[in-house]
C-alpha cells in the first residue's frame, strides 16, 4: 500500500504564526479570514484542532486547512 504524498511549504524561520501560514498558502486572504477559519475550527494542525491565530507552526508540523493538508519545512538557502 502506498503512502499519500503530502505537499510540502517552506518557511524561512524556525517558526510562523499559524495566522501567517494561511496567508502565505494562500488559504486565507487576510488576517480576518485566517481568524474566521480558526473561529468555526476549520483548521487542525498535526490532527489536533487548533483556534490560536498566533499558534507557532514549526518544520514538520502538518497542517489541515481548507481541504488541504501540508507540512511544514525549512527552506535550505
Amino acid at each position: 500500500m502506498r503512502e499519500k504524498h503530502i505537499p510540502a511549504i517552506e518557511i524561512r524561520d524556525e517558526a510562523i504564526t499559524l495566522g501567517q501560514l494561511l496567508k502565505l498558502h494562500g488559504i486565507a486572504g487576510t488576517g480576518a479570514e485566517a481568524k474566521d477559519m480558526l473561529a468555526a475550527e476549520a483548521v487542525q494542525v498535526n490532527d489536533a484542532i487548533e483556534t490560536r491565530r498566533g499558534a507557532k507552526i514549526r518544520p514538520g508540523d502538518v497542517v489541515d486547512a481548507a481541504g488541504e493538508v501540508f507540512t511544514v519545512v525549512t527552506r535550505a538557502d
